[in-house]
Parts: C-alpha cells; sequence; structure tokens
C-alpha cells in the first residue's frame, strides 16, 4: 500500500517481552502453531529475541531480558481480559495483538483453544450499539472475536471481520487530549 509518503507492507513484526523463552515458544508454536522463524542471541548477555511466522507475511517478536522489571498491570498492559479486567491501559502501552482468522472458524478455535486449556472469552459480536456488543449476529456486527492471554499476560484476540466498511464507518469527531493538571 502507497500512502503518499511511504510504501507500506503490512506489520513487520510486533515485538514484545517475555519472562520465560521457552514457555513463550511452547504457547506460541505449540499451542498456537506459529512457526518458530528466527532466534537471536543478544551480545553481552543482554537475553534473547524470537520472531514467530504469524501469518500473512507478519511476525510476532518476544524479547527476554534477564533482568526484565516485572509486569505493571493496569499499566503497561490491561489488568486482564475484557469480560474480566478493565481494558484500558498506559499512554505508549500494548495493549493487545489482534489475530487475524477466517470468520467461520472463530466458534471452533475458541473450541480449540479451551481443549489446550487457555481460558479464553465467549464469542464476541462487536457492532455499534451503545456497549460495543451484540448477543447475536446480524448485518451490523462489523467483527467477531474471542480474547485470551499467553503464559505473560499479554491479552491477545483471535478477530475476523464479518463485513466490508463503508464511509459511513467513519463518522466519530477524533477526541482530544484532557489536560491533567
Amino acid at each position: 500500500m502507497t500512502t503518499g509518503q511511504f510504501e507500506l507492507g503490512g506489520i513487520n513484526h510486533l515485538a514484545l517481552v517475555c519472562r520465560d523463552m521457552e514457555r513463550t515458544v511452547e504457547f506460541y508454536s505449540g499451542v498456537l502453531g506459529m512457526p518458530l522463524v528466527k532466534t537471536i542471541e543478544l551480545p553481552a548477555g543482554m537475553g534473547q529475541h524470537f520472531f514467530f511466522d504469524c501469518g500473512g507475511g507478519d511476525c510476532l517478536a518476544f524479547f527476554w531480558f534477564p533482568d526484565a522489571p516485572e509486569p505493571a498491570p493496569g499499566v503497561s498492559a490491561p489488568k486482564g481480559r475484557p469480560d474480566k479486567a478493565e481494558l484500558t491501559s498506559a499512554i505508549g502501552s500494548m495493549n493487545h495483538v489482534a489475530f487475524d482468522v477466517p470468520p467461520e472458524r472463530i466458534v471452533e478455535y475458541r473450541d480449540r483453544l479451551i481443549a489446550a486449556g487457555v481460558d479464553c472469552t465467549e464469542v464476541a459480536n462487536h457492532d455499534d450499539s451503545e456497549y460495543g456488543i451484540a448477543e447475536e449476529m446480524h448485518p451490523g456486527v462489523f467483527v467477531r472475536s474471542i480474547y485470551f492471554l499467553d503464559p505473560d499476560g499479554i491479552l491477545l484476540e483471535f478477530a475476523a471481520w464479518t463485513r466490508t466498511f463503508s464511509a459511513d464507518d467513519v463518522h466519530h469527531v477524533p477526541a482530544r487530549a484532557i489536560s491533567r493538571s
């Protein structure tokens, strides 16, 4: 895609930080089936940097730093899944990673996660209603998704677009920052 200024080809990689690289490889390759495509030992004992193919030519990457600070849920990341905790996280934080999945397989994928011992939400039908979630599918549902956490508490989502967007889907005025004096 050419934006006028740059030719963009999607996400090259998103880099996250894990507590235990072995456990991370077991989850992302073993449970989610993402091939591990590149491993790097960082110089001077700084740690490791591993890359997983998450489809579409994109990678999800993880750093492991032996002296990484502890996580700060509710600050550096959401406190948990949106059905159990606040979704809000700090400015500059990574809130969640959503992987694109086929809409006809969302229920099957939820069942697979549960069979693998991964606790996840019910399928959410996101629409433009007051609370943004519908109990049933209808023409206004634009994405169906399930949320779950990785072993380090990183919020993940399987998201399936259900319709094509139109000009009518862009109708909100962007919010301005609130002064915190």
